[in-house]
């Protein structure tokens, strides 16, 4: 029997979408020059970098430039990003309670029978969360002209949006297996330890009813716990989108070079900035 569909949440499908699109545009405008100087840093192969080293890293050409237009030079691509972000956190934070309800509906008492009442509301929270993630792929190619703005502008060779889809096609798509390895559980990771937070640390068990306060805080236990589980599969994705258009390298030969050049604390270049309440402000906002 295939299952039930049409699944009647608590929330109305229009107010996760409005909440969610809401959420993400705010995320956008405080966030993305964050999320510049994360992609900079992980696309970085030095090895050792001092605290002095990171301006030309994170500003570039703008290193030595007044403060002001230092700022400015992090809202490279910020275009593709609010077309990314904005569909992104839409389809995450929407979808994912749609896909949750589901679960509910059909498989309950699969998840109660093999984890129990209490673990196996969690774990369809996670899991929703994971296939959500999953599905995330088909928007690539928005996040990859990001990655590429934001750390490779010379790659686009003045070429508009339209030409770019045109021209390079499927080509978008690179990473797209790493991506479902990092979002599958990076989503699980960031929805599970919210509810974790909720259900164990915060003693909501009706997660609808909790408050914004008690969202912020499991929001905030689930961000940092899907950016780190997630980190090191990130940095090979971003190195695998960063690269010319012509140039097709595999996720195995960017693990390879990284770790006989740069070491194994590499994957992990970019956290600081990352880890960031960016999850806890879309989360608790839906």
């Amino acid at each position: 029997m295939s299952p039930t569909l049409a699944v009647k949440g608590k929330e109305s499908g229009t107010a996760r979408i409005l909440g969610s699109g809401t959420s993400g545009v705010a995320e956008l405008l405080i966030f993305h020059p964050v999320d510049t100087i994360a992609k900079r840093l992980m696309s970085n192969k030095a090895k050792n970098v001092s605290l002095s080293g990171l301006s030309p890293i994170i500003f570039r050409d703008y290193a030595t430039a007044p403060l002001g237009r230092k700022l400015l030079s992090l809202f490279p691509g910020l275009g593709y990003a609010a077309g990314y972000k904005v569909s992104q956190r839409i389809y995450k934070f929407g979808g994912q309670p749609w896909i949750n309800d589901v679960l509910s509906k059909n498989y309950k008492t699969n998840f109660t029978n093999v984890f129990g009442e209490r673990k196996g509301k969690m774990m369809m929270q996670a899991t929703s969360g994971s296939l959500t993630g999953i599905g995330e792929v088909v928007l690539l190619p928005l996040d990859a002209l990001k990655i590429k703005r934001q750390v490779n502008p010379e790659a686009f060779r003045g070429r508009g949006v339209v030409r770019i889809f045109l021209e390079e096609g499927t080509t978008l798509y690179r990473g797209w297996g790493w991506t479902i390895a990092r979002n599958a559980p990076g989503s699980f990771a960031l929805f599970g330890a919210s509810a974790v937070t909720k259900d164990y640390v915060l003693g909501v068990s009706d997660y609808s009813k909790a408050t914004w306060t008690q969202n912020f805080v499991a929001s905030v236990a689930g961000a940092v716990a899907s950016i780190t589980v997630a980190a090191p599969l990130d940095t090979i994705k971003t190195r695998i989108q960063n690269a010319n258009f012509e140039q097709k390298t595999s996720g195995v030969t960017v693990i390879r070079d990284l770790l006989r050049e740069e070491g194994a604390s590499a994957l992990f270049k970019g956290l600081t900035p990352k880890v960031r309440p960016r999850h806890a402000l879309v989360m608790s906002s839906r």
